[in-house]
């Protein structure tokens, strides 16, 4: 890709996620979101593939449907209400038609099937980004909102996506694919709070930023896409592969790993709200993921496949872990003993 073309996009998803981030008025939000749309596109079709091409078709049409839905939920509340204001979303219809709208932007289920498949047309990089980054300004709607929002349909959006992400996780052999399930899951997690304490939301959102992160970076450095090759990539990098493990181990919330941190808050906070029923549903509808999470860990630290393979082993390199990745690595690890000053700044 044109390196101009890729500083053109980059600045421009920044630019997006920004106006989106700070604005208090729906057509600005709704501008940040329409920039963002644009700006991803062309780093989802680069590689000029057919199945990058349908992956960049199925994002178009799903974040178009949900931009409209956007657009005409801010419309109806300011036909009623006369307000344009973000935070003065009175009107019931408008209050739906949003949940909706960001469902389908966050791939929340039912909204859901695209996600999986736009992350396995897109390079891991790509797929980073939409995982991450492109999540951050439908939450900020949806943070903003929160108080005016349906508490019982976001349970159950919540619930669904935690018992989908884990469940379809389940039988999936790519990496990418398997990633994208994990985030329905963990999507699942913040709207199951956001009712009730945003900030937590935003906690477990960015915890969540880093851990995927670092997989999705270290997965890029070993050229992993699918179980079969880290069986094998063992050979290739050793210190890194071991990393992974521990980092997928966060991801699946054991102590005494930084993952754990968020579960424990949400858990605590449901039930002092009186919510101990959702708090035990979904807490066992994790073991599923939980699942999945230690099949990838097995597969990066396996050092002998018990199988024959068709590839052919790879000579172990000299690639040690970069910077950012290392960083990373050890905030996605290390956090939880600081569990009570994260606690007292929120």
């Amino acid at each position: 890709m044109n390196p101009h073309a890729k500083l053109i996009c980059t600045v421009s998803l920044i630019m997006g996620t920004s106006i989106t981030i700070s604005s208090n008025h729906w057509i600005l939000a709704w501008t940040g979101l329409e920039i963002n749309t644009l700006a991803i596109i062309p780093l989802i079709s680069k590689s000029h593939h057919p199945r990058a091409i349908e992956a960049t078709i199925k994002y178009f049409l799903t974040q178009s449907t949900a931009s409209a839905l956007i657009l005409f939920s801010s419309m109806t509340n300011a036909w009623s209400t006369g307000q344009w204001d973000i935070t003065q979303l009175n009107h019931p219809t408008s209050c739906l038609m949003l949940t909706m709208a960001i469902a389908i932007k966050l791939g929340l289920v039912p909204f859901h099937f695209w996600f999986p498949e736009v992350l396995q047309g897109s390079s891991l990089i790509t797929a980073l980004l939409l995982s991450t980054l492109m999540k951050l300004p439908p939450i900020t709607l949806l943070l903003l909102t929160s108080q005016s929002l349906n508490t019982t349909l976001l349970t159950l959006l919540a619930i669904s996506s935690t018992l989908i992400g884990g469940w379809m996780g389940l039988n999936q052999t790519q990496t990418r694919k398997i990633l994208a399930f994990s985030s329905i899951s963990h999507l699942g997690w913040m709207i199951m709070i956001i009712s009730y304490n945003p900030q937590l939301t935003i906690l477990t959102f960015i915890l969540y930023t880093i851990m995927t992160s670092t997989v999705f970076l270290s997965l890029a450095q070993i050229k992993v896409l699918k179980l079969s090759t880290m069986l094998i990539s063992w050979t290739k990098t050793p210190m890194l592969n071991a990393t992974v493990m521990l980092t997928l181990l966060s991801l699946a919330g054991l102590p005494p790993l930084t993952g754990f941190m968020p579960k424990w808050l949400i858990i605590q906070e449901l039930t002092k709200q009186e919510m101990t029923p959702m708090a035990t549903i979904i807490t066992m509808l994790s073991l599923l993921s939980l699942f999945f999470y230690l099949r990838l860990a097995y597969h990066s630290t396996i050092t002998l496949p018990p199988n024959s393979s068709n590839h052919m082993k790879l000579w172990r390199t000299n690639k040690t872990l970069n910077t950012p990745t290392a960083i990373l690595t050890a905030l996605s690890t290390t956090l939880l003993p600081l569990s009570p000053l994260i606690i007292t700044m929120l």
